[in-house]
């Protein structure tokens, strides 16, 4: 296995190949072991300088690379665009350029817009992680799932893994398909016929609309919530109804013949697609993808900066 990335941006899981996971996944180990020593810092990122650039809001992502930063000894800057001259005219390179104008070493960007971070990368020369660009790809959040399901069944390669809910507008979805599929795993779709957009069976997953017979498949159960800040139009009729039928609850999970783990990206809307007792049950591994997600980030950024030279 390579010991170096084969990028110097994680724009997407489309530029990854298998080697490039199995490395992250294996520094993400070592990472891992570090946020659950008493002292959590390493200095492998020091003087190092990192930009968080959120032009949508965003909580958990941005807490969770800015904690992988400062574990890692970076010098971190965040920047709010709603808050910013953006919201003045300023335009994406405007912004970027004043903000590496104070040196900055590598950029953690998120952006409404699809193919924001690959545009950025081709004109600054810092190092660009795209943390969500519209409907496209959130490639961390994928690595991050993947590890996930790997730490909780021992592989990825062989599971069945079953993506429920919003896909037409989920970043996740995409960014889960194209890492899964190249770490083995068999990927199903499951939602209502308006949320699966066209020809995704391209992708080599298949499609089911009954929820039920998607779960009695799958080994993992990754529940996405409904896209609603992106929904220009309503594709069924109520929320009421999205959760009678793809609303997963414990009444759901106790009529399938056997054990399934139950996955989340967050934020959850309890109670629409993942009841209370379901999320908080011991088939959940939500909170393990809190915690992986900061030594995932750790990894991604350790990599990328050693791919630079920034590393001690």
């Amino acid at each position: 296995m390579a010991d170096k990335l084969s990028v110097q941006h994680l724009l997407g899981i489309k530029n990854l190949v298998p080697d490039d996971i199995k490395l992250i996944f294996e520094t993400a180990d070592t990472f891992k072991d570090v946020i659950n020593r008493p002292i959590k810092k390493v200095p492998s990122m020091r003087d190092v300088t990192v930009a968080n650039i959120f032009f949508e809001n965003s909580t958990r992502t941005r807490l969770s690379f800015e904690l992988a930063e400062k574990r890692l000894s970076a010098d971190v800057v965040n920047f709010s665009a709603s808050s910013s001259s953006v919201s003045k005219g300023e335009t994406l390179i405007d912004t970027v350029n004043n903000i590496l104008a104070m040196k900055v070493d590598m950029v953690v960007m998120r952006h409404p817009k699809p193919g924001a971070a690959l545009f950025l990368s081709k004109h600054i020369r810092a190092s660009v992680i795209n943390a969500g660009d519209g409907t496209h790809e959130h490639p961390t959040q994928a690595l991050l799932d993947a590890f996930s399901i790997r730490e909780k069944l021992g592989r990825v390669e062989g599971v069945n893994v079953v993506i429920v809910g919003d896909i037409l507008h989920s970043r996740v979805a995409l960014s889960n398909i194209l890492c899964l599929k190249m770490l083995g795993a068999h990927v199903k779709v499951c939602g209502p016929p308006t949320l699966i957009p066209r020809h995704i069976e391209s992708l080599g997953v298949t499609v089911e609309h009954n929820l039920k017979k998607a779960l009695e498949w799958c080994d993992v159960a990754n529940m996405l919530r409904i896209q609603s800040e992106r929904q220009e139009i309503r594709y069924f009729p109520s929320i009421r109804e999205y959760t009678m039928q793809y609303g997963l609850d414990r009444n759901v999970l106790d009529s399938i013949d056997k054990q399934i783990v139950i996955m989340h990206p967050g934020p959850i809307n309890r109670g629409v697609e993942v009841s209370s007792s379901v999320a908080d049950s011991p088939n959940s591994i939500i909170l393990d993808q809190v915690e992986n997600g900061v030594a995932i980030r750790m990894a991604v950024l350790y990599l990328l900066a050693q791919t630079r030279g920034f590393e001690q």
